[in-house]
């Protein structure tokens, strides 16, 4: 929680990043503590779940956060000669797909110690949430609305258009392009793409709390360049190795 009598929430996060690097740091977020939660954020906070939907959203964002917390641990030997890497993947509604495939990623990046453990954990929660957001709201259509409906309308729809055409024809693509400077990832789907012009503005932190948006707002907090392409169903996503 943000609000604490003996330091704020950035403070904290300051300090656990400092004393013990390897902790995620998971903020619950209320209104009026939008501009800390995105400070938090920026030095080393893994996500954030808004206290309104404490209930809903909490178990979601610590399945993300551990899940790429248990493969940054994963660390092999550096490799230094890396001069430049580029691999391709597709994959449909494979189960563990998005998982396995960010594990991997993340594994490329630990081989060549690109940045810490907290900030694998935060490039992996990226990664996360645009490969989902390219299956849930590029190839199934799911509108973002639904997640406030009752009885697991949302994941409901979800699973129904997955065994249905033209949804469970839809792939996702993946282009990973890794330097010992930089780590670029493109993620195309085959929905019918969006506007990006109607994102929410990243650098208000009053759109933390919105409803819809989060996952958007995770990545480009967490990456230092996030672009779209004209139909908005292409993400390009790239991180700098941190000093």
């Amino acid at each position: 929680d943000l609000q604490m009598p003996e330091m704020d929430g950035l403070e904290l996060v300051q300090s656990i990043r400092r004393d013990y690097a390897d902790v995620p740091v998971v903020l619950m977020t209320a209104h009026g503590s939008e501009e800390v939660a995105a400070a938090a954020l920026k030095h080393g906070a893994a996500s954030y779940v808004p206290k309104k939907n404490l209930r809903r959203d909490l178990g979601h964002a610590l399945r993300v956060v551990l899940d790429a917390a248990e493969a940054a641990q994963d660390r092999q030997t550096a490799r230094q000669l890396l001069i430049e890497s580029e691999t391709k993947f597709v994959f449909g509604y494979q189960p563990g797909a998005v998982q396995a495939l960010v594990s991997h990623l993340q594994n490329g990046l630990a081989q060549i110690e690109f940045g810490d453990h907290a900030d694998l954990i935060q490039i992996g929660t990226a990664l996360t949430e645009a490969l989902t957001n390219a299956l849930d709201h590029g190839n199934l259509e799911l509108d973002s609305a639904l997640r406030e409906a009752p009885d697991n309308a949302y994941r409901r729809l979800g699973n129904e258009r997955s065994e249905q055409p033209p949804y469970k024809d839809r792939r996702v693509y993946v282009t990973a392009r890794l330097t010992p400077t930089e780590a670029s990832y493109t993620i195309r789907d085959e929905g019918p793409g969006f506007d990006p012009s109607t994102l929410p503005d990243p650098t208000d932190p009053e759109n933390l709390l919105l409803a819809s948006g989060r996952g958007i707002m995770l990545i480009r907090m967490f990456m230092d360049e996030v672009t779209f392409n004209e139909t908005g169903n292409s993400i390009t996503m790239i991180k700098r190795r941190p000093a």
